[in-house]
C-alpha cells in the first residue's frame, strides 16, 4: 500500500509528465527526480484523466512488469495522447483536468463456477479482467460504484469493454479480479484525496 504522501507524488509524477511532454516533447521516465523506494517496486497502474466530470483519457498497464514510476509515467502519456476514443490532449485543456492514479493488485483468477461468480465480485473493492481467445477487458475498481453497476452488470460491461458479448463470463471467458488503490484530484491541479468505494467492514 502507497502512504497519502506517496500517493499525491505519484498523482504530480503523472501531471509533470504530460506537462514536461507538452513543454519539450520528450518524455520522462520517473529517473528524473527521487521518489520514495515505492517507485522502483513493479506494480500496475492505470491513469485516468477527467474533465468536467467526463472521461477524458484511460490507459495504464495492468499487469506488475515494470516499475511503478515507469508504469505511472507511461501510463500517463498514453492517457493525454494515445487513448483511441479520443483526440490527443491539448495544451490549453491541461489546467482543466483532474489527474487520477490507480495502483493496481497483481490480477488473479476468480476459481468459482460461471453462475457463481458474481457472489466472488465485491463491487467497490475488486475491478475485473475478462479474456477469451484474444480479447481482454478491463474495468477499474472504481468504475462500477461510479455507475451504479451491481456485480452482473460489471460483469457485462467488462465482457462488453472486451468486444464480447455481455454474457460471455457465462459461456467460458476467463474472468480475473484485482484491487486497486486510487488517487485523485478534487480539481484540476489541487489537492489530492485516496477515494476509497469499499463497504465497511
Amino acid at each position: 500500500m502507497l502512504t497519502a504522501t506517496e500517493g499525491k507524488i505519484a498523482v504530480q509524477l503523472a501531471r509533470n509528465t504530460i506537462k514536461t511532454y507538452f513543454l519539450t516533447g520528450t518524455m520522462m521516465d520517473g529517473s528524473e527526480t527521487e521518489l520514495p523506494k515505492v517507485f522502483d517496486e513493479k506494480r500496475g497502474v492505470f491513469v485516468t484523466l477527467t474533465e468536467n466530470g467526463m472521461l477524458r483519457g484511460c490507459i495504464g498497464h495492468p499487469y506488475p512488469e515494470s516499475t511503478l514510476k515507469y508504469a505511472i509515467t507511461d501510463s500517463a502519456i498514453s492517457a493525454a495522447f494515445r487513448d483511441p476514443r479520443f483526440p490527443p490532449l491539448h495544451i490549453d485543456e491541461l489546467d482543466k483536468v483532474e489527474v487520477e492514479v490507480t495502483v493496481l493488485t497483481p490480477p488473479e483468477r476468480i476459481k468459482a463456477t460461471p453462475k457463481d461468480l458474481p457472489s466472488k465480485i465485491e463491487v467497490g473493492r475488486h475491478g475485473l479482467i475478462v479474456k477469451k481467445g484474444y480479447r481482454q477487458g478491463l474495468l477499474l475498481p472504481q468504475v462500477a460504484p461510479e455507475n451504479d453497476m451491481d456485480e452482473i452488470e460489471f460483469l457485462g460491461h467488462t465482457c462488453l469493454k472486451a468486444g464480447l458479448e455481455p454474457d460471455a463470463w457465462l459461456t467460458g471467458a476467463e474472468v480475473y479480479s484485482f484491487e486497486g488503490q486510487i488517487f485523485s484530484e478534487t480539481e484540476p491541479n489541487g489537492e489530492v484525496i485516496e477515494k476509497n468505494f469499499k463497504k465497511k467492514e
